[in-house]
């Protein structure tokens, strides 16, 4: 596994600075390549990093980047993981993690989103393990939905955390909007 960038949390953010991304999305074993394009590019876009934790379902290398037309991806934050014990072991104990399952009670909207906080989603067709879930119970939050709906879209998911963080962060002065209408 390479490590692109370091596992540090920003002790606060600093506007245009992005040596250290606001916050941290981890995808544990994505399956579907479009959804963690998609996913890089919201990170690139909002300051973000993207932490994938191995398995894949798919190529990240140079070559495979090139032909998906991922110019972006030079700029993403990236580090990976060979598994979910890895993740665990060196995710920075400073780093307030949530688990993202439609099971929890509790909704994003509930959670102290912090700078360098982790957001953590799990596969598309099954979620989070059981087990990673079950050790970290007050860590789990959804987003709401209808009654009766299964659950979002992996990429839809991560968007509206992504967005929740970044509200968060501009009412709470840590980020600001330029008048170009940029983050900074």
């Amino acid at each position: 596994m390479s490590d692109r960038e370091s596992n540090q949390t920003p002790a606060s953010l600093s506007p245009g600075s992005l040596s250290v991304p606001y916050a941290q999305i981890v995808l544990v074993e994505p399956e579907i390549p479009n959804n963690t394009g998609n996913i890089g590019r919201t990170c690139v876009t909002m300051g973000l990093g993207l932490q994938l934790v191995h398995p894949l379902g798919f190529d990240i290398d140079e070559k495979a980047c090139r032909r998906a037309g991922l110019d972006y991806w030079p700029r993403l934050h990236l580090t990976e993981h060979a598994d979910l014990e890895c993740y665990e072991r060196d995710r920075p104990r400073d780093a307030g993690m949530w688990l993202f399952s439609s099971k929890a009670t509790r909704t994003i909207y509930d959670a102290d989103l912090r700078p360098g906080d982790h957001l953590v989603f799990g596969r598309e067709s099954a979620g989070l393990p059981t087990g990673f879930v079950d050790r970290h119970p007050e860590r789990c939050v959804s987003i709401p939905m209808q009654p009766g709906e299964r659950s979002l879209n992996l990429s839809t998911c991560v968007g509206v955390a992504a967005g929740e963080f970044v509200r968060i962060m501009l009412d709470s002065k840590r980020l600001r909007v330029d008048p170009r209408g940029r983050l900074v």
